[in-house]
């Protein structure tokens, strides 16, 4: 770890933001609208869904922070987060980790004052589970590390149907199973390009732990299960024939892609599914809200 550099204002501030990981976080926002909107059966306030966004935001970049926090040691290892602002020497570890802790404390704060308590404390549980169970415990012990952590993930999905109803459902539970599922094929394909990065950093992903043939099976078998979960949504009632047909040709295209990646693991097409599961996910849950407000509007 490096002397922490002296910065000005607006680096400092680009700093903090980057502690943060704003990519995590647009991600996860992605799954909050449509889930509100799912529970509302409409638009809700757009009150309502900027203070939970805000602090659904608010929640999860502190919870990125503290991660970075514990983790910047095994960042500075590894060629994709050695940039990072805390093995860069940047920012003093206890700043960032005050500041993260700071931002958990705003979150809940801004939650239950503008939703519900429950919201809040959902969104306190999914950092709670990501530090704690995830970071600390898993990630460095187990090869199941990103299955079982990456239920703190799926929680936003949770938040936004509690903010709007201050109560939970099978709807948002299967939107939380989705995600659940999602997330090994997805970070697995990640850890398949960054596999030396894995290795060198002793951190016991699937493929670095099982080799590439059994990572590409497991992905293969959690994206059927993903696509099978994004289907079986429509038993809720709450959804029609537009979100269905998409989780059925997006599914498809899904597992279609996770085939062929089980049958040639290369870096390069590693990544490329990697980033089609992003696209996947965020089209999927775009097309709960598309499906709610098209059925609004015809009646």
């Amino acid at each position: 770890m490096g002397k922490v550099k002296q910065t000005g204002a607006l680096n400092k501030l680009r700093i903090y933001f980057m502690l943060t990981k704003p990519r995590v976080i647009e991600l996860l926002l992605v799954t909050t609208l449509p889930s509100m909107i799912l529970a509302e059966g409409g638009l809700p306030s757009l009150g309502l869904m900027l203070s939970v966004l805000l602090g659904g935001a608010l929640a999860a970049g502190g919870a990125n922070t503290v991660n970075c926090y514990i983790e910047r040691d095994r960042d500075q290892i590894m060629k994709r987060t050695h940039g990072r602002p805390l093995p860069m020497g940047e920012v003093s570890p206890n700043a960032a980790l005050i500041f993260g802790l700071t931002l958990e404390v705003i979150a809940f704060i801004w939650l239950s004052l503008t939703a519900n308590v429950l919201s809040a404390s959902l969104a306190l549980s999914a950092m709670l589970f990501y530090i704690f169970v995830y970071t600390i415990w898993l990630k460095p012990r187990s090869p199941q590390n990103i299955v079982i952590g990456g239920a703190a993930g799926a929680v936003p999905a949770l938040v936004g149907w509690a903010a709007v109803t201050g109560s939970l459902a099978i709807a948002p539970w299967l939107l939380f199973l989705i995600i659940f599922l999602w997330t090994p094929p997805h970070f697995w394909a990640l850890a398949v390009r960054y596999r030396d990065d894995y290795a060198k950093a002793g951190i016991p992903m699937l493929p670095v732990v099982k080799g590439l043939k059994v990572a590409g099976q497991q992905i293969f078998i959690y994206s059927v299960l993903v696509a099978l979960a994004s289907i079986s949504l429509q038993l809720t009632g709450t959804v029609g024939w537009i979100y269905t047909a998409s989780a059925f040709i997006l599914g498809s295209l899904f597992v279609g892609l996770a085939f062929r990646l089980m049958r040639g693991m290369t870096p390069e097409s590693a990544i490329k599914f990697f980033m089609f599961s992003n696209t996947y996910l965020a089209i999927l849950f775009a097309m709960v809200a598309v499906d709610v407000l098209v059925r609004n509007a015809l009646g």
